[in-house]
């Protein structure tokens, strides 16, 4: 049976090259990926730094951790998707030949193990391409992580022997689990049923599809409705997860729902060859559901990540601006604030200045753990006239000497009155929690005195009578802006690394569902030659065939759209949801210019490669082909 693997995985390479070039994708991502991801978590801060310059490189790798780690989800999740949709795909295309091979005496297990050796050649060919391309991919991601500025100049990943066996095992794994479930349906079809594509054989929604269907469609909506429960930095990555299962329960119950969504298509389509593409689109489920899964993908993912991300970025801007009670911002090199207070108009003013420093977390039994933080040491009764802010407990009054107002995402596990051991430089070894600040998604994790503030940049914010004046006043003593201009700026800088991962993540997700498309079309056309011709030979001419396949193929994006915006709306309004719970500000943000962007994508590859592979297709005259089929 193994050698018949090879003869048919040699016969039908081309089939196949699609999920081979997604495993390689995978290989090389979750090689380089991981790579990197250990060289980050693994890296030393060099000595001489400030603790500030420290604290910024910790968070730079912690990022990059973040940032790597979902990487390697997205690739093996995106890789499993494609493989196991290809071959589902081509299983049910080969059920004929699979049949006579039953009918010829092949039991059960030899079918299982004819594909599951094709799955296996796939899988060693696909892990050793990938090793090859997983160096130049982590030279890559080095540069990319130097670049979005997560670590110092020069970093890459280190080689390391044992990721080879790890490769190996998941390109080998990937391809093994995308066809496991095609195999075991295929030989549990009857010979006689796949023959005549009756009974099991044409049977589209099997029991297991609506059990696996059901169960990832349940499981999206807990994660959904944890979503506001879970809330903070939480959110974010169980929205995300909340997207895997979407999809994937859309990908499953897609034979049922295409036919759904296709039929109110008939008062579009019109026309002989209207007719033909729409009766295509709703009979022909496997091969629509098959074309629909990536472009389903492609926008749940896109547009779902660009949502959320934007969502968290107006929340942040508007928690901001509705806690800021000020005119303007003054941002100088150092102490200017009696210059401030002087100038004309000027009724409030806030000094203030970021404070670079370690805390340490309580892990119970285990002791403390030190992470980095930052922190803005203010003059509490000066930071209250220009600030909003709506304590959980505790007074800002008691804010001065050896003391520190703490949110939850700053530290966790200090209540009020607690002594938090720090590390600030030239500072105390310990701090008396004298408030406890709410949730915040913009604002700052922590407030120190005004006794710890250090020399250096400060940052003034300022109310007056007449901002005008108050700011032509100011305009000597460094960047003077209004409340909203600072707030644009602001809360771009704070969401910068967000934005670079969400762009790596999109980028990623846009080859791999790339390639799964073209692949699906030209799966979908290998098998159509007979359909073709003997559309041809009623009375179709070759541009015709073309044309219907085309709007079929058109039809196919826009059910695709639809169920990936389905998904891509899910997420984001339960990342709303989250936002609005923690922050009491109720906004959500659609990317509208990405998605035109999306579907255009995804109108120009499928139309192009359907337009490509019918021509190619139809190139043999139908006569040929309806009479070697008769």
């Amino acid at each position: 049976m193994l050698r018949m693997s090879w003869s048919t995985f040699r016969d039908r390479w081309p089939v196949f090259l699609g999920a081979i070039v997604t495993v390689l994708l995978g290989v090389a991502l979750v090689q380089s990926s991981l790579l990197t991801l250990v060289s980050a978590a693994t890296a030393d801060v060099p000595a001489g730094l400030s603790l500030a310059e420290a604290s910024e490189l910790r968070d730079g790798y912690a990022a990059a951790i973040t940032l790597m780690g979902m990487t390697l989800g997205l690739a093996f999740f995106v890789a499993i998707f494609v493989v196991s949709s290809t071959f589902a795909f081509t299983v049910a295309q080969r059920r004929r030949d699979l049949a006579l091979l039953r009918l010829t005496g092949a039991g059960r297990g030899q079918v299982r193990t004819l594909l599951l050796g094709e799955a296996l050649l796939l899988g060693i060919i696909g892990s050793g391409l990938g090793v090859l391309a997983g160096l130049p991919v982590m030279r890559l991601q080095g540069r990319m992580l130097t670049s979005f500025a997560l670590a110092p100049p020069g970093f890459t990943g280190e080689w390391r022997s044992w990721i080879v066996y790890v490769s190996a095992g998941t390109g080998v794994g990937v391809a093994v689990l995308g066809v496991l479930a095609a195999s075991r349906r295929a030989s549990r079809v009857r010979p006689l049923e796949a023959l005549r594509d009756l009974g099991a054989a044409a049977k589209v929604m099997t029991g297991s599809r609506w059990v696996i269907g059901l169960f990832f469609l349940a499981g999206s909506i807990a994660l959904l409705i944890l979503v506001p429960a879970v809330g903070g930095d939480g959110a974010l990555p169980l929205s995300i997860n909340a997207t895997f299962t979407l999809v994937t329960a859309f990908a499953v119950l897609a034979p049922l729902i295409v036919p759904l969504v296709a039929a109110p298509f008939g008062m579009v389509f019109r026309g002989r060859l209207g007719v033909l593409a729409h009766a295509n689109l709703r009979t022909g489920v496997r091969r629509s559901a098959s074309t629909a899964a990536p472009i389903m993908v492609l926008v749940a993912f896109v547009v779902g990540m660009a949502g959320m991300t934007g969502t968290l970025a107006e929340a942040g801007r508007g928690e901001i601006a509705r806690d800021l009670r000020a005119d303007l911002v003054l941002d100088t090199s150092g102490p200017v604030r009696d210059q401030v207070t002087a100038a004309p108009g000027v009724t409030a003013v806030s000094e203030e200045a970021a404070v670079s420093f370690d805390i340490a977390e309580d892990e119970g039994e285990d002791g403390l753990a030190w992470e980095s933080a930052s922190a803005v040491a203010v003059d509490p009764g000066a930071y209250e006239q220009t600030h909003r802010i709506a304590l959980v407990a505790g007074s800002l009054a008691e804010l001065h000497g050896a003391t520190i107002a703490l949110s939850p995402g700053a530290a966790t596990g200090w209540r009020l009155g607690d002594q938090v051991p720090v590390r600030i430089d030239g500072g105390p070894s310990q701090l008396r929690v004298v408030a406890l600040l709410p949730d915040t998604l913009a604002g700052p994790g922590a407030l120190l005195p005004a006794d710890l503030m250090p020399d250096g940049p400060r940052r003034y914010v300022v109310r007056a009578t007449d901002p005008a004046a108050a700011a032509t006043g100011l305009a000597g003593l460094g960047q003077v802006r209004t409340t909203a201009q600072w707030i644009d700026a602001y809360n771009d800088q704070q969401q910068q690394i967000g934005a670079h991962i969400m762009v790596a993540l999109i980028g990623m997700a846009m080859v791999y569902t790339v390639i799964a498309m073209i692949n699906a079309v030209v799966i979908a056309a290998s098998d159509r030659r007979a359909e073709f011709a003997a559309a041809r030979v009623t009375g179709l001419t070759r541009g015709q065939v073309v044309l219907a396949a085309l709007a079929e193929s058109l039809g196919v994006v826009v059910i695709g759209v639809l169920l990936g915006l389905l998904a891509a709306t899910a997420t984001i309004a339960g990342m709303a949801s989250a936002v609005r719970d923690l922050v009491g500000i109720g906004v959500v943000s659609v990317p509208w210019t990405m998605f035109g962007g999306v579907v255009l994508l995804a109108v120009l590859v499928v139309g192009l490669t359907s337009v490509l592979t019918t021509l190619t297709a139809t190139r043999t005259p139908p006569i040929r082909l309806v009479a070697a089929r008769e």
